[in-house]
């Protein structure tokens, strides 16, 4: 403080420096701004009240906590695998590793397709058609007969096929394991967002408590004429920011769950 003419006039730097969190700031400028210093210098009453909703502030800024705190390690850990489990596009490289681990399979097995075997059966006892009367066997091999080919372009294609199918499932596991990774950090990510609304969530729904106590005090020491109406009125404002903040976080932390839940693939209550 310091004297002047009227008596003392008051320094705002120095109410600002008790308040360290941005919001409380801009809510001490808000009170300034609907409540005059002359107001205060003449009603000590009004100063006394105002001065009260400075200092309450002013501890609320100090008593800011900390998220990592909340953070459930082993919970998240659930989440990581419930997301490998259950999320479409996590499954969708599964599948595809599972197709070419297939394909190099059938490669190995399609080398039989280099051979064909064949038979024939020819009765020693029957008679070739000849000429009538005439009993004649032409044949010098009777009974049943085998033969074996090759496919000589199949035999040098299969090699190189096999090793193709061997390449294309090393592609799809290294394909699987890198969306894995990102998806690991995906979970982490909407979790530590899903964290920071709750934890905004409930700051906000304890401020908006707070300042509808403060303007219900203010309202009842109106009515009795110990404050003036623009004290009364900065109360007011402070409830409607506050409750307008909450209505804010109260959505942000609806999408942060919802995104959360999204790429786990269940319901966050299904998992403890």
């Amino acid at each position: 403080m310091k004297g002047n003419g009227l008596g003392y006039t008051y320094n705002t730097i120095s109410l600002f420096s008790l308040i360290s969190d941005t919001y409380f700031e801009v809510i001490m400028k808000n009170i300034i701004n609907q409540i005059s210093i002359k107001n205060i210098l003449k009603m000590k009453k009004n100063y006394a009240f105002v001065l009260s909703i400075l200092c309450l502030f002013s501890l609320k800024s100090s008593a800011q906590e900390s998220i990592i705190g909340e953070i459930n390690y082993g919970l998240l850990e659930k989440y990581i695998e419930a997301a490998r489990e259950y999320y479409p596009r996590r499954q969708v490289f599964t599948a595809q590793a599972e197709m070419a681990k297939i394909g190099v399979t059938t490669s190995t097995l399609s080398y039989l397709d280099i051979f064909s075997a064949s038979y024939f059966y020819r009765p020693g006892d029957k008679t070739a058609i000849g000429v009538p009367g005439e009993t004649v066997n032409p044949y010098i091999v009777n009974g049943i007969q085998y033969g074996v080919s090759v496919n000589l372009g199949n035999f040098l294609q299969k090699p190189f096929l096999v090793k193709r199918a061997k390449a294309e499932y090393k592609i799809a596991k290294l394909q699987e394991q890198d969306y894995d990774v990102s998806l690991v950090t995906e979970v982490k990510k909407r979790y530590y967002n899903y964290i920071q609304a709750l934890s905004e969530l409930k700051i906000k729904t304890q401020n908006a408590q707070e300042n509808k106590t403060v303007a219900e005090n203010a309202r009842r020491r109106f009515e009795k004429g110990e404050i003036q109406i623009d004290a009364y009125n900065s109360t007011r404002l402070l409830l409607a920011d506050s409750n307008s903040q909450q209505i804010q976080v109260e959505v942000n932390y609806l999408n942060s769950k919802d995104a959360l839940e999204e790429i786990i693939g269940k319901k966050l209550t299904e998992i403890k």
